[in-house]
């Protein structure tokens, strides 16, 4: 008899499927949610572990690669202008759909709705507030390499690491040693990362059970229309804008997701788009993008190109100013569309991220931030959709890059196509 073997991707859905289960049977019961909750913890640190040593790693091998500052600056200037304009997209395409869909009317009391405690994330705000677009830059120069490795600050990190990488290509034969050295690193932590998604669906069962089991499927009924308009609002972007932009460049949008399914699997079940980063390059790389700009694209869209959550941002704004009745005229709409390019840049990268751009924003419109603890209950399975889009973005802008530079090689996306079809 043969036996039956699942890929990744279903041991995932499996793991979601079962971890919706038992959250939902052990709802409200504390118990449950401490024996889950650690088990999805150490998966998450699992991934946090190799992502630091694979962006370095990779970062160094693929800009020594390149050796020139000057054709690596017009990469760095493409890559952030793409950046920019799809983001940007992405925010009034929000704004666009909550003045339309209108999901914050029709909740007739706002006291029926069960608040979360957002304490954890009003330090963070606080400080973010007073965070300018310069101070972003400035901050992508590290103090200390080890302190911002350790921190694991991306942006940071990147820069190190890219200037590492244009060093070893300047010294030649000096700095072949180390070059292997940070080969071998690389290969390294690609087998570890293989070993450490074997735990993802056990990682997956928990997380989403832990959550289940805190605040309930019933959560998401007096919220259901923003949760809807979320998700619709992915879906929209996903297939109109980003397809567009595929089309563009010769790619199907349907098959490129098709090419990413288990990545794309992974990322909604666990709303970490981290836990895909070292997949996603090892991905774009088979399909025909360079080591030098996968490695650089890839780990900056984390901080520079989160279309999802910009989306998200814009609509979670304006239902927010709907709940509470504010009118928001068309010029206010505009100002917090330009607080949302900056301070979703400024503190890219810090935990929670989209909860704390939008409590450093919505005051800049007058807009109450406590309103944010309603949809804290649901922001989870909302998190889950803007994950994917983000993975779906940051994925394409490797290939529109590649492609952009005429360094893409269409004989092994090919390849690829055809394993898919």
């Amino acid at each position: 008899m043969k036996k039956i073997k699942f890929g990744l991707g279903t041991q995932i859905l499996i793991g979601l499927i079962l971890g919706v289960a038992v959250g939902a049977a052990f709802y409200g019961d504390p118990a449950i949610e401490g024996y889950l909750k650690p088990i999805g913890d150490m998966f998450i640190r699992l991934i946090k572990m190799i992502v630091v040593p694979i962006v370095v790693s990779s970062l160094v091998v693929g800009i020594a690669g390149v050796g020139d500052a000057k054709k690596l600056g017009k990469i760095g200037g493409k890559t952030i202008l793409f950046f920019e304009v799809v983001t940007t997209i992405a925010i009034v395409m929000g704004l666009i759909i909550a003045n339309v869909v209108k999901p914050g009317i029709g909740i007739e009391n706002i006291g029926s709705l069960a608040k979360t405690n957002i304490a954890s994330y009003v330090n963070t705000a606080e400080s973010a507030g007073h965070h300018s677009f310069a101070d972003t830059f400035v901050n992508v120069v590290p103090t200390n390499v080890f302190d911002v490795l350790a921190k694991g600050d991306m942006l940071a990190i990147i820069f190190f690491s890219v200037m590492f990488g244009l060093g070893l290509a300047s010294i030649g034969e000096k700095g072949k040693t180390v070059l292997k050295l940070c080969e071998g690193v690389m290969e390294t932590m690609f087998w570890v990362t293989n070993q450490v998604m074997k735990f993802a669906p056990f990682g997956v069962f928990a997380l989403i059970g832990s959550t289940v089991a805190k605040f309930g499927l019933n959560s998401l009924i007096p919220l259901g229309k923003l949760v809807i308009t979320v998700y619709g609002a992915m879906i929209l972007f996903v297939f109109l804008v980003l397809g567009v932009i595929a089309k563009l460049y010769g790619l199907n949008i349907i098959n490129f997701i098709k090419v990413l399914k288990d990545e794309l699997i992974l990322a909604y079940t666990t709303a970490s788009s981290e836990a895909v980063l070292p997949n996603i390059m090892q991905k774009m790389e088979k399909m025909g993008c360079p080591k030098a700009i996968t490695s650089f694209v890839i780990p900056t869209g984390y901080s520079f190109n989160l279309t999802g959550s910009t989306l998200y941002q814009a609509i979670a704004a304006i239902f927010l100013a709907q709940l509470y009745g504010i009118d928001l005229p068309i010029s206010t709409q505009i100002n917090l569309m330009l607080v949302l390019m900056l301070t979703s840049k400024g503190i890219a990268g810090v935990p929670g991220v989209s909860f704390v751009v939008l409590l450093a924003t919505l005051g800049s419109v007058g807009i109450p931030a406590e309103g944010l603890a309603f949809i804290a209950g649901v922001d989870r399975f909302m998190d889950m959709a803007r994950t994917v889009v983000n993975v779906i973005g940051n994925a394409l802008a490797a290939v529109v890059i590649s492609k952009w530079e005429k360094q893409y090689d269409i004989q092994k996306e090919e390849e690829v196509l055809r394993k898919i079809a």
